[in-house]
């Protein structure tokens, strides 16, 4: 049996690899793309290059400090990071004593050479910031919004009318609905035209998501949402691994999400509605490029893990054993499933050695309250999540009753300089409450010991025993396992 796991094993890792060399071969870029830049407007400002990352978020990978009004600068995107959706991010002075002010513009790469004259103070007016001659990816772009925006509108006014009629039986209301799925048609169209007219280029992959499903009018909401998310990849090309490479997926898939949101009337719901609608998208998905599959499993990983939706995470498991499925969270998710089977109430809780605050060694097992109860927490000042939750903990668990019945140790995974003096000044408003750090984050000992990924985690402990009694994600269910 363990050869047998252990030559799967090397089938799936065999079936990653070229699967990723046959992806990145699909957008495959020869060179790099250089960005001539001319500030104008301001008196000096730091230029950084943002790109997407993994995670969906915006991340510099290139800095140019002290670039005094009317000079050129030249910025090199690296070919490994084309094409894509970038962000131009100013840190600009007004005069030479002022304080740096922030600004951004969304841009678009892929095989041209772009020169952008801009002034910072006002990057997103096209009267002060503007490409050269001939560019295409973001005049396209421009272009298509103006377009798709009129198109749109009048298509959207028809559907709030049928949606705020009241005679939903009359001959006028049939002849609206008739109108109205002409009109969804033929913009759909006009999508699909655009698309093919504009595919030599990147930005053409963004059109996918202004496509308008079919929906049921005649229903109640109910109906309309279960219609809305019946036909709501009727129009994605999942087989376009390009797809990946914009934020707009994300928004997108957070819509399909949204859906689901309004169906969860009750916690428990939700817990039931969220893992379908990642199986649904997930299966969808599966059907497409093996990127775009293995981004979806990404996607459902981090919304079951950052909000505990265990029967979430129960799902992906059979996706991680599928070599289609080129996810970066494999590693992430098994052990996350790992932990709901290892971490579970009755256990006692593995020890914690870390240093206090005062320098001392901080052992739990060591560890000595006249409480019932003892929560850790482990957190993060640089998670707003995080910081939420400790905010509506704090000030409960300090009434007398409370702190009498339940000790806290906050165990801190900030990495960053940033977040670790964030965590410094939010614990000055932290009394009475034991506090740990590691610098090591996610990837220290302690949080792979509690199977932590993603923060805020929390564990109620027996304090004599050690045993875990819960598991709660929210404040209330730690009310419900201390009452």
């Amino acid at each position: 049996m363990n050869r047998i796991i252990r030559n799967t094993g090397i089938l799936m890792s065999v079936a990653v690899f070229f699967g990723l060399l046959f992806s990145f071969n699909l957008s495959a870029q020869t060179h790099d793309v250089t960005l001539t830049l001319h500030l104008r407007g301001v008196y000096e400002s730091k230029i950084s290059i943002l790109a997407l990352t993994i995670s969906k978020t915006f991340k510099p990978i290139v800095e140019v400090p002290g670039i005094k009004d009317g000079e050129t600068t030249k910025i090199t995107i690296p070919k490994d990071k084309l094409p894509g959706e970038f962000v131009i991010r100013f840190d600009y002075k007004e005069n030479e004593s002022s304080t740096p002010y922030p600004s951004e513009k969304n841009i678009f790469a892929y095989q041209q050479d772009l020169e952008l004259w801009v002034s910072p103070k006002y990057c997103n007016n096209g009267d002060s910031t503007r490409f050269q001659t001939g560019e295409l990816e973001n005049a396209t772009f421009v272009q298509f919004s103006k377009e798709n925006g009129k198109q749109k509108e009048k298509i959207g006014l028809l559907q709030n009318f049928l949606m705020n009629y009241d005679d939903t039986g009359s001959k006028f209301y049939q002849q609206g609905i008739k109108e109205y799925e002409q009109r969804r048609q033929s913009y759909n169209q006009w999508l699909s035209t655009m698309s093919e007219k504009d595919k030599a280029l990147f930005v053409s992959n963004l059109y996918h998501f202004q496509y308008i499903p079919q929906i049921s009018l005649k229903g109640n909401e109910t109906d309309r949402i279960h219609s809305l998310i019946d036909h709501y990849f009727d129009g994605m090309d999942f087989k376009d691994p390009l797809v990946i490479k914009t934020a707009e997926l994300n928004k997108w898939m957070d819509g399909y999400v949204n859906l689901y949101g309004q169906l969860s009337t009750t916690t428990a719901l939700r817990d039931s509605l969220f893992p379908l609608a990642g199986k649904t998208a997930i299966e969808k998905a599966k059907l497409g490029h093996p990127l775009v599959y293995g981004w979806m499993v990404d996607y459902f990983f981090r919304g079951y893990e950052s909000n505990g939706i265990t029967a979430g995470m129960k799902i992906l498991e059979p996706y991680t054993n599928d070599p289609n499925c080129l996810t970066s969270k494999r590693q992430e998710i098994e052990r996350r499933l790992k932990g709901m089977e290892t971490l579970v109430p009755g256990i006692k809780a593995p020890d914690i050695s870390l240093k206090d605050l005062e320098g001392n060694m901080f052992e739990l097992s060591k560890f000595t309250t006249q409480s019932r109860y003892t929560l850790l927490i482990f957190w993060s000042a640089g998670c707003s999540h995080c910081v939420e939750t400790v905010d509506a903990l704090y000030p409960w668990q300090q009434q007398p009753e409370t702190k009498e019945n339940i000790s806290v140790v906050a165990v801190s995974l900030d990495e960053t300089e940033s977040e670790v003096a964030l965590w410094d000044k939010k614990i000055r408003v932290l009394a009475g409450w034991k506090h740990l750090h590691t610098t090591e984050g996610v990837r220290s000992k302690v949080a792979s010991d509690y199977f932590v990924l993603a923060t805020p985690v929390m564990v109620l402990l027996d304090s004599k025993t050690r045993e875990i009694i819960a598991l709660p994600n929210t404040l209330n269910e730690l009310l419900k396992a201390v009452q």
